[in-house]
């Protein structure tokens, strides 16, 4: 990984409550995960930013550290994280090795989806008829969709806490 320290040499350190992130088009795997660590994380396809210029200048003008896995584009981008490692497990690991908070939030708090903030739907609210009928559920702010702590949910937990 490069880009792991800041211009003074401290270990990087990121965090959801802190840090906003956008992930190149080559991370969109890896977003979901970050996502589901409480990160406030764009993907760049998402935004419909595939050229480099425009992914580096929405990192910019938003303030978001930027990850990605091209050379060229985190070399050209200040603060930028380059992951060399293809495989989402491994990437996490690199992440985590880092100083990257890599650890899952205790509640889902953004949209996998679309990366809105996610709120806690009322016990008595009508729940649509895919989700589970009983437990908590979340729905995005943003596009509409709901979430539960499912099937989708333990795997990435057991990936993320098997690092």
């Amino acid at each position: 990984m490069n880009g792991d320290r800041s211009d003074r040499g401290d270990a990087l350190e990121l965090t959801p409550d802190r840090d906003a992130l956008v992930l190149d088009v080559m991370l969109g795997k890896l977003t979901v995960y970050l996502r589901i660590c409480g990160y406030d994380a764009l993907y760049a396809l998402d935004e419909g930013l595939e050229a480099d210029d425009a992914v580096r200048s929405r990192a910019v003008a938003d303030g978001r550290r930027l990850l990605t896995r091209d050379r060229a584009l985190a070399a050209s981008t200040p603060g930028s994280v380059l992951l060399t490692e293809r495989d989402v497990t491994d990437q996490l690991r690199e992440l985590r090795d880092t100083g990257v908070g890599v650890s899952p939030s205790d509640r889902p708090a953004r949209c996998g989806a679309c990366n809105g903030v996610l709120e806690r739907v009322d016990d008595e609210d009508p729940r649509p008829e895919h989700a589970p009928a009983e437990g908590p559920l979340w729905r995005c702010a943003d596009c509409g969709q709901h979430f539960w702590r499912g099937s989708h949910w333990h795997d990435v937990v057991a990936t993320l806490d098997a690092l």
